[in-house]
């Protein structure tokens, strides 16, 4: 797979250029940004473009406003937050296509920022609308995508747009790159052993990515609300916790063919129980045999953090989708917490795919210590479930032309 970098298209100084950025960002309920990480990451691309001198017309989404406008979605943070990041200003549009965002574009100098108005405020953005698409294509000669927490989403920015631009006239961000290479190469070719930590909720969100897995890792450990469902597929009592019935014939077909590999497969060996989905709720340790009826697990033990602190210990190559537990309610976050301190701790190449396990690596103060962290929840998944994400099959390029 051959993709351009912004340094392959050879973009002249003073060039108008159309970048796209993931800045979906979590807000307060006063319109504060709580996490400017996804700005933080595009900040490379952007100084980059700044360097050349280009005219910058920024495109992103915030939330999911239904194609109307919603102040609750404007974009009017990110701006501010840019501009401070930047400490250049950033110039917001009041529309997307519209004549305010066409007549700020037009007056750009060079070095200056647009930033428009939240594209799924058009509703054919998310329709992946080529007449949408050429209008934003108007903003800039050339193309970068640098969004790639959305670039498994056909829309029109993200797809629609990049079949309008020649192969000298579009690129992938260094963020995007970043990802694409890290991904990739860990599904490629990882440094052994390679380990697998794989949570959250459900089984069914990651039940092709754990298939796919399953012939490239060394060690597979399961945590989370999905490991209930293993649990119950080898025969014990789970209790009122999370079960996906109809993926119990899935859970051993995954555990069979772990055997069948080689694979060392491991799941909790004591659980954190409660007698209620709540912060005030009543808890107790249990081994994963004695989950008692009309209690529920909401996080792993002490014994099942050493265990798999353990099974960590010799990992050159891990990688961690899903928390191990409720870890927003803090009776059920010490599982998640511990096991992100144990990953921390190794010394091997350690990346994180997931919003929420992002979350929680912030949480526990790990953050610095892992190699990467990736922006993409979805888009990371689907990478790893061996899709090809449509924003990335529409920058490959045949690589046989020299941009000049």
């Amino acid at each position: 797979m051959k993709i351009n970098s912004p340094k392959d298209i050879n973009i002249k100084k003073g060039s108008r250029v159309f970048l796209r950025c993931d800045f979906n960002v979590p807000l307060d309920e006063f319109g504060n940004i709580t996490d400017d990480r996804r700005i933080k990451m595009a900040l490379p691309t952007i100084k980059y473009l700044l360097d050349n001198d280009c005219k910058i017309v920024i495109g992103s989404h915030l939330g999911r406003p239904k194609g109307e406008f919603n102040e609750k979605y404007s974009l009017a943070p990110v701006a501010k937050r840019l501009s401070h990041l930047l400490d250049e200003e950033v110039i917001l549009a009041k529309d997307v296509v519209g004549p305010d965002a066409k007549e700020k574009a037009k007056n750009l100098k060079d070095s200056q920022i647009l930033l428009l108005e939240n594209l799924r405020f058009d509703p054919r953005e998310t329709k992946d609308d080529i007449e949408f698409a050429k209008e934003l294509a108007e903003y800039g000669e050339y193309y970068i995508n640098d969004a790639f927490g959305v670039s498994h989403r056909a829309h029109a920015s993200v797809h629609a747009i990049a079949t309008l631009y020649d192969e000298c006239h579009k690129a992938a961000g260094f963020l995007l790159l970043k990802e694409i290479n890290f991904f990739y190469k860990l599904l490629k070719n990882p440094v052994r052993p390679f380990v697998a930590v794989v949570g959250g909720s459900k089984v069914s969100g990651k039940l092709q990515a754990l298939v796919n897995l399953l012939d490239k890792v060394d060690k597979m450990i399961i945590g989370g609300g999905m490991a209930f469902t293993f649990l119950k597929a080898l025969g014990y009592n789970v209790g009122n916790s999370l079960v996906e019935d109809d993926l119990i014939d899935e859970a051993k077909k995954i555990m069979e063919k772990a055997k069948e590999l080689g694979v060392k497969f491991y799941l909790p060996v004591d659980i954190v129980v409660a007698d209620k989905f709540s912060e005030d709720s009543i808890v107790k340790y249990v081994t994963y045999q004695e989950i008692p009826d009309g209690w529920m697990g909401l996080d792993i033990g002490p014994a099942s953090v050493r265990l798999f602190g353990e099974v960590l210990w010799d990992a050159q190559t891990i990688l961690w989708n899903g928390p191990m537990g409720v870890y927003e309610m803090d009776k059920f976050s010490r599982g998640t917490f511990k096991i992100s301190h144990e990953i921390a701790r190794t010394h091997g190449i350690k990346v994180v795919g997931g919003g929420d396990t992002a979350d929680a690596v912030a949480r526990a103060g790990d953050s610095e210590e892992m190699t990467f962290i990736s922006t993409g929840g979805g888009a990371s998944l689907e990478l790893l479930e061996g899709k090809k994400l449509p924003g990335i099959a529409a920058l490959e390029i045949s690589g046989d032309k020299i941009c000049a």
